[in-house]
């Protein structure tokens, strides 16, 4: 398949801050792609230079074919953005809102396109409501309803599900699935790890670098050792406790939980039951549990990749 991203050595910075520095990153078309992070990992400045509102400092990149300095009109034609603080006009319904987005990239002949956009978002029981009095879920969807108004070749959703119910956040996700079927390119940035599992590939950042990207399974597979999840009371003082037991690869809290990454299951099941016993922690339960992102997230911070390389 062709790229529909490229990014070379892509970096910039804010006076002495970093916040992207020399990434590169390969998209497919038709993929959905995941950029996932902390706040301040560079997600939303690579968004934005991507989508030709801000330049680089250093480094390039190209978007469907097109240089994101040099041609950053022709980029804008050819893709829709939906930004974290995508602006609604609250005092337009449904209806009006759609219009205006279509007439702002040219749409003249929008409302057989709003009648399907409407439709597919399930919106069309709301055409007729102001954008105001919308549930957060319903003005998510009415802004990717206006992103896809002029049909666009890729779409950028800059951490699309952030404060919206979970209802909403599997309607939204259906939404996803069917713009990918359709041949649509996504790129969207998500602090949600158990998102991040949905895309083709992910690559996850920190502070403006690219720690590692490939599939959710590619990440997963590569961690080594394998992980117990114990269950106990005094789970601070457990995991300051597993931290110098030498079977402990690496301890990460999961609040009520910890989950130890172990050689072999079963020899880190009876070294860490004898190092909690004789801490006097009563153990409610262990068991082996398959890797996550989070898990691969917390090793990488834990042990970052070498500058200059990713894991």
């Amino acid at each position: 398949m062709p790229n529909a991203v490229v990014t070379y050595d892509l970096s910039r910075s804010f006076g002495a801050v970093t916040a992207v520095d020399r990434l590169n990153l390969k998209v497919e078309e038709g993929a959905m792609f995941g950029l996932v992070g902390p706040d301040g990992a560079g997600k939303t400045t690579t968004i934005r230079m991507l989508c030709g509102i801000l330049a680089p400092g250093s480094g390039t990149a190209s978007v469907l074919g097109h240089d994101i300095v040099r041609e950053s009109d022709a980029i804008k034609k050819e893709i829709g953005y939906l930004s974290q603080r995508f602006t609604l006009y609250g005092d337009l319904t449904v209806d009006e809102n759609i219009e205006f987005f279509a007439e702002i990239n040219r749409v003249y002949d929008y409302r057989p396109r709003r009648e399907e956009l409407l439709e597919f978002t399930r919106l069309t029981p709301f055409r007729a409501r102001l954008a105001e009095k919308l549930s957060g879920g319903m003005k998510q969807k009415l802004a990717l309803a206006c992103t896809l108004v002029h049909r666009p070749r890729l779409i950028f959703l800059d951490e699309p599900t952030t404060g919206v119910d979970p209802v909403s956040r599997r309607d939204f996700w259906t939404i996803l699935q069917s713009l990918l079927k359709q041949g649509i390119t996504i790129v969207m940035t998500t602090p949600y790890l158990d998102e991040a599992e949905r895309c083709t590939r992910v690559a996850l950042m920190n502070r403006g670098s690219l720690m590692r990207e490939d599939t959710p399974e590619g990440m997963k597979s590569a961690m080594v050792g394998e992980i117990l999840e114990i269950v106990c009371d005094r789970v601070r003082d457990a995991s300051a406790l597993l931290k110098g037991e030498e079977e402990a690869m690496e301890v990460q809290a999961f609040g009520d939980r910890i989950h130890v990454i172990v050689t072999a299951a079963a020899s880190g099941e009876e070294a860490i039951r004898r190092r909690l016993g004789r801490g006097g922690i009563h153990v409610t339960g262990i068991r082996r549990v398959e890797p996550s992102l989070e898990n691969v997230f917390i090793s990488l911070l834990t042990h970052p990749p070498v500058p200059g390389e990713t894991r």
